[in-house]
């Protein structure tokens, strides 16, 4: 579960009656509520080993999403970060894409193909598929209506590679289930899927050197590389269920978040717990982070900078409200609020546009 789930979960709010189109469906690996939906998927779900397998089928995902029939629609939202923008529609209905980043493992390839940790045999076969696969995904681009995206990082590719203009609205972050606590330990705190991108080795490596108690959540594919790096002031917590989340970030001295990411939720998640983030200046961080007011940027992604930032920053010249009052914009509510109120604004002046037509 990710960013991209919980934004399904809040569109299914929004729409509790309308399907939902996509290209796979991992029944048993999602949420038992997901079971009540009406989900309708691709041939590509009915394929040898495809849900273990998925970056295998890549160059077959543009035609499993045109071939979806939408013509009984006059309104489609598409929840992007692959080729679900691509979907054919009439006239008759608005195409509105909530684009989450424009296809990293089109655009980003090398990137990406480190981030997932892709086989020999992906790598050797993707390569020769990706100019099509640009050429496609840049034409689809044109099927949309209008673009949202959830960052000005995100606005900005979408710009650069679609050549479209977007409407930013930030992703959905359940802010209700954190608040600040009267207990304060003496440890930093990072929470996330543990792989290359993060950069948790730079800020293991910094608190090896700052000696300081480093609190580490979550699980992933480099955990025993960054294991390996740990001083004993390091602790890996592994999973951190849900409802132990809230207390954990709670009570950290700071959430050191060192990766770039496009938005970051976890950061957002910690602020709505009254703790400061110290964060890489870059992506949505440069957007969520407000220096001496929430937290702290560093702006060289190394160790030392990292060093630097903690050894300067001071958290109780902060005010716990005003890091609590400011991730309340970024809450579930007001996402839908936005996403609604955009919608309704499009389909009117589709409205007015047709009623002149006619």
């Amino acid at each position: 579960m990710g960013g991209a789930e919980d934004v399904l979960e809040a569109l299914v709010d929004l729409y509790p009656t309308v399907p939902i189109y996509t290209s796979l469906y991992w029944r048993n690996g999602m949420p038992e509520q997901w079971h009540e939906w009406d989900i309708r998927t691709s041939f590509v779900d009915r394929l040898p080993f495809v849900h273990k397998k998925q970056q295998l089928y890549f160059p077959l995902y543009p035609l499993a999403f045109e071939q979806f029939d939408f013509s009984d629609y006059d309104l489609v939202i598409s929840n992007k970060s692959g080729f679900c923008h691509g979907i054919l529609t009439g006239p008759e209905t608005l195409h509105i894409c909530y684009c989450l980043t424009p296809t990293r493992y089109v655009w980003r390839y090398h990137q990406y193909a480190q981030q997932e940790n892709l086989s020999r045999i992906t790598r050797a076969i993707m390569p020769p598929f990706l100019v099509s696969l640009r050429q496609w995904d840049r034409l689809a681009a044109d099927r949309v209506d209008h673009f949202i995206a959830i960052s000005q990082t995100i606005r900005q590719r979408i710009a650069k590679v679609y050549r479209r203009d977007s409407t930013i609205i930030y992703p959905p972050v359940d802010t209700s289930r954190f608040g600040p606590s009267m207990q304060r330990d003496d440890y930093y705190l990072i929470v996330g899927r543990l792989v290359p991108y993060r950069r948790i080795d730079i800020l293991i490596e910094a608190f090896n050197k700052l000696e300081r108690p480093l609190l580490i959540a979550g699980e992933g594919r480099d955990r025993a590389r960054l294991e390996s790096l740990a001083g004993p002031n390091i602790e890996f917590l592994g999973f951190v269920p849900d409802e132990d989340l809230p207390d954990l970030m709670a009570r950290c001295r700071a959430f050191m978040w060192p990766g770039e990411e496009d938005f970051g939720i976890s950061p957002i998640q910690a602020m709505a717990a009254g703790r400061p983030v110290i964060a890489f200046a870059a992506g949505g961080a440069l957007e969520t982070v407000l220096p001496g007011r929430t937290g702290m940027l560093f702006a060289e992604q190394t160790a030392e900078a990292i060093v630097e930032a903690v050894e300067a920053f001071d958290e109780k010249s902060l005010s716990v409200q005003e890091i609590c009052a400011y991730a309340k914009q970024f809450d579930t509510i007001v996402f839908k609020r936005k996403i609604q109120q955009f919608v309704e604004e499009k389909l009117e002046k589709r409205s007015r546009l047709n009623g002149c037509d006619g």
